[in-house]
């Protein structure tokens, strides 16, 4: 029996979800996946179902002091030892990085061993261990165009996009009706597990501000932190406007499909699911994003037509309630929007990073 698939992932979702949609469609085509992580692996078994788990020590120098970074040197020195015992016993067809810090040990490893190896990068500007590790890896997979620290021989790089839930796949056809001259008018509004607090305020602010014309047709949802719950909710009520608000939507893509219009950050999961299911946007990038990739992934999208981007520091109610007013009443530019959005998705990005990964093995 040939060998198994080895990913390594780990850190956030946006690593996770890729890694999920691999496994997934890898398992679905006979394959066997051995998902390799730190020691939060234990609790990766109901994420990647039918995939092995095995965890190796890994470590970030981030925020380290000097004793820090030298105990952190050692912990990921012996999880590259771990991986490489681990990596001889499965002889693995390839491996397969998502980024984060814990892949970093199974990656270069895999380097050692002369393993095939393939790196998925989500964002615009690759991530710092998947810039460590890409001059080492046989082939890159992109989900949208580098906009600096580009890999270096651009035909190890292939652009697969970016895997999303099967939830948002499925909503690929949906199509998309701009408001009308009356009649309700949907908005969505979420941030990330980051930064989510400034939307929380900035946008029932923005929305209490707009036009009682405008005001009474709009109906809300938005997802935000849970300590931000009452808050924004409070502030729709004291507008008179109707508003959904939680801390988690578990149908998310279906909310997206339904909207008008998004108003979202601009993570690398977000626009791909944005992208799949072709919906028009409002992006405030995450201003203290790593390397600011949040403004360069909205970048693509925004000289793709498919997205308005305005950025925090520009932003206060007034001028966000001007904005969205303006991006109401044009209906056609909504419209447009949208296309130029579905136009970018790769509703098949699972797929196509399973097919790379298919190729690479011997």
């Amino acid at each position: 029996m040939s060998g198994p698939f080895v990913l390594a992932a780990g850190g956030t979702g946006g690593h996770l979800f890729p890694a999920q949609a691999l496994a997934s469609e890898l398992i679905k085509r006979g394959s066997r996946v051995v998902v390799m992580t730190d020691g939060r692996g234990h609790n990766y078994s109901s994420a990647f179902p039918g995939a092995e788990i095995a965890t190796v020590p890994a470590a970030t120098f981030a925020g380290c002091s000097a004793f820090g970074r030298l105990v952190a040197f050692g912990v990921i020195a012996t999880g590259v030892v771990a991986a490489l015992a681990k990596l001889k016993s499965l002889r693995p067809r390839a491996v397969v990085g998502f980024g984060g810090y814990p892949s970093f040990p199974v990656m270069i490893a895999a380097w050692i061993a002369h393993t095939p190896t393939l790196l998925h990068e989500q964002n615009a500007i690759p991530g710092r261990v998947n810039r460590l590790l890409a001059p080492r890896v046989t082939k890159i997979a992109a989900s949208l165009p580098f906009a600096r620290f580009a890999p270096k021989n651009p035909e190890r790089i292939v652009f697969t996009g970016n895997p999303v839930r099967p939830e948002a796949a499925a909503l690929n056809t949906a199509v998309y009706v701009p408001p009308g001259a009356d009649g309700p008018i949907r908005l969505l509004v979420f941030g990330g597990s980051q930064g989510a607090r400034s939307l929380s305020e900035l946008v029932p602010a923005a929305i209490g501000a707009l036009p009682e014309r405008l005001r009474s047709r709009l109906k809300i949802t938005q997802q935000c932190r849970a300590p931000d719950v009452d808050m924004v909710e409070k502030a729709y009520r004291a507008s008179g406007i109707e508003a959904e608000v939680g801390k988690f939507f578990t149908d998310l893509p279906r909310r997206m499909a339904d909207a008008h219009l998004v108003i979202a950050r601009s993570g690398a999961s977000t626009l791909s699911e944005l992208t799949v299911i072709g919906r028009p946007a409002l992006l405030v990038p995450y201003p203290h994003a790593m390397d600011d990739h949040q403004s360069a992934n909205a970048a693509v999208l925004e000289k793709a037509g498919a997205a308005w981007v305005v950025m925090e520091r520009d932003l206060d109610a007034p001028k966000l309630a001007s904005l969205i007013e303006r991006i109401l009443s044009e209906p056609d530019a909504l419209r447009a929007r949208a296309q130029a959005a579905r136009s970018l998705g790769r509703v098949d990005a699972a797929q196509r990073l399973a097919d790379l990964a298919e190729q690479l093995a011997p």
